[in-house]
């Protein structure tokens, strides 16, 4: 791996995963890929885990041109940056995702949609997830617009020890699942829809304001943000502990 010369001295935290049982995730968006690589680079010598968010395509390719190494991978869906896990790493190698907490590759997390436009935040929470060695199901189109569509899914989330759902426009989806099930529910509002929608706002707003019992939101296109959420629970209630 090439070891581009970094412009900053980043100070990482080396240690979260070991404090917290999650990987310290990068904000891509407003780094520049000489920065990106320098930071993926210090967290492979350290064998940490890697997860850059809010990365474009372009910003991706120049990250890859930087580093060199076949172990970065680019998530066009999520939008996130990783190192691909190596089979047996050797020591200095990025690691394996690690259990967040003992029994998390027996925990189940459903990630659902309520349309295709919520695919890139509903991704980004699904690879955090996976992130940390939990199992987690991508449920798409399931919006309250065809309602019957979310009550086929019913069977399905109720196997489910979490639900995140992301939403956009009005944001009912959360709420509408929150009084269905009794798991805890995560609403991430998205930045999608028309005019009094306000960059994900209303939807925010409308889950902050839901009459479901226990709803827990988090910010606006946040689904790394929920993704952790749902670890701190998880592992709170030891993984599989389905109510």
């Amino acid at each position: 791996m090439n070891e581009p010369t970094p412009a900053l001295d980043h100070r990482l935290d080396l240690q979260r995963r070991q404090r917290l049982g999650m990987v310290e995730a990068v904000w891509g968006e407003h780094k520049s890929a000489e920065q990106i690589a320098a930071i993926a680079t210090k967290l492979w010598d350290a064998g940490e885990v890697l997860l850059v968010t809010r990365v474009s395509p372009q910003k991706g390719e120049a990250v890859a041109a930087l580093l060199e190494t076949p172990a970065l991978r680019y998530h066009s869906e999520a939008r996130c940056l990783t190192f691909a896990t190596p089979a047996s790493p050797e020591p200095g190698a990025s690691p394996e995702p690690g259990e967040a907490f003992a029994g998390a590759a027996t925990a189940r997390v459903a990630v659902l949609g309520a349309g295709s436009s919520d695919l890139g935040v509903a991704s980004e929470a699904l690879l955090a997830l996976q992130c940390h060695g939990v199992g987690a199901e991508l449920v798409l189109d399931v919006g309250v617009a065809g309602l019957h569509r979310l009550l086929d899914q019913l069977p399905l989330l109720r196997s489910m020890d979490v639900l995140i759902a992301c939403a956009g426009m009005e944001g009912a989806l959360p709420t509408v699942l929150a009084g269905l099930l009794p798991q805890p529910v995560i609403g991430v509002p998205v930045a999608v829809g028309y005019g009094v929608s306000a960059g994900g706002m209303a939807a925010l707003h409308g889950m902050l304001a839901s009459c479901a019992p226990g709803l827990t939101v988090v910010n606006v296109d946040n689904g790394y943000g929920a993704a952790m959420a749902a670890l701190r629970i998880l592992r709170g209630a030891g993984a599989g502990g389905r109510p």
